[in-house]
């Protein structure tokens, strides 16, 4: 069985990719892509009728996009898309978002979907924080995902993290109450700062206390570099946080 994240004949695009050599692009910064596959090519050519969803900039009816109602997970910044299809094949019952700005990586799921079936899966290629300002309705996700993100780890680039403060109210704001947001980073300043940011976060109340983690879940396998990282000594923080209906944080 071909392997949906290997890349055999990798080769560097000439320049930053774009969805017009697929379906669109993405103008909210520029990417170093990477290396680009052909089948990663073919995957948007392909799968990206089937998977893919155009960013509208419009509230998006997702039960029409899934054919029915069901609970909702939305995972940002999926990388190569081995925790979103690890998800996919082992709860059916919900259906999955995956954001992703690396198309390499967006390829990649692409391709595993279709090799899995998964239709109760479906991908963006576009910038995390536009999506959930005009496409998700408020209250309207089961959970919310957010993987190993960028530590970005220098004191002067620490502004340019994922998880601040009005992300974070964004985020809460999006999940129902009783909902769930859970992110995981092996940068122990990173937790330090999810801490700060998540606790001070209405409607957020963090599962394990104050300023605590919780043991890897079962519904995020566990990556190769994880393992590798793990091995040389380093931390994993999964941080976990409910959703309540009274507005209140930790």
């Amino acid at each position: 069985m071909t392997d949906p994240f290997s890349s055999p004949g990798a080769k560097t695009p000439p320049k930053p990719f774009t969805l017009t050599e697929g379906r669109r692009e993405v103008r909210s910064f520029v990417l170093r892509q990477g290396r680009f596959t052909e089948a990663q090519q073919r995957a948007f050519d392909t799968q990206w009728p089937r998977f893919g969803l155009d960013y509208t900039g419009e509230p998006r009816d997702y039960d029409a996009v899934f054919g029915r109602s069901a609970p909702r997970v939305l995972e940002i910044g999926f990388g190569n898309g081995e925790a979103l299809r690890f998800a996919a094949r082992h709860d059916k019952d919900r259906d999955y978002i995956g954001l992703e700005v690396h198309a390499p990586g967006v390829g990649r799921l692409l391709n595993a979907l279709a090799e899995d079936g998964s239709d109760h899966v479906r991908v963006y290629h576009h910038d995390a924080v536009e999506v959930l300002q005009h496409e998700v309705a408020d209250g309207s996700l089961d959970e919310v995902r957010i993987y190993f993100p960028d530590p970005w780890h220098k004191k002067r680039h620490n502004k340019r993290r994922l998880v601040q403060p009005e992300f974070a109210a964004l985020v809460a704001r999006k999940l129902r109450p009783g909902g769930r947001l859970h992110c995981a980073t092996d940068w122990e300043a990173y937790a330090e700062h999810m801490w700060d940011v998540l606790g001070a976060t209405p409607g957020l109340v963090n599962r394990a206390g104050s300023r605590g983690s919780v043991p890897r879940p079962d519904w995020r396998p566990q990556t190769h570099f994880e393992t590798r990282g793990q091995k040389l000594g380093h931390g994993v923080w999964d941080l976990v946080y409910d959703k309540t209906g009274m507005g209140t944080g930790e």
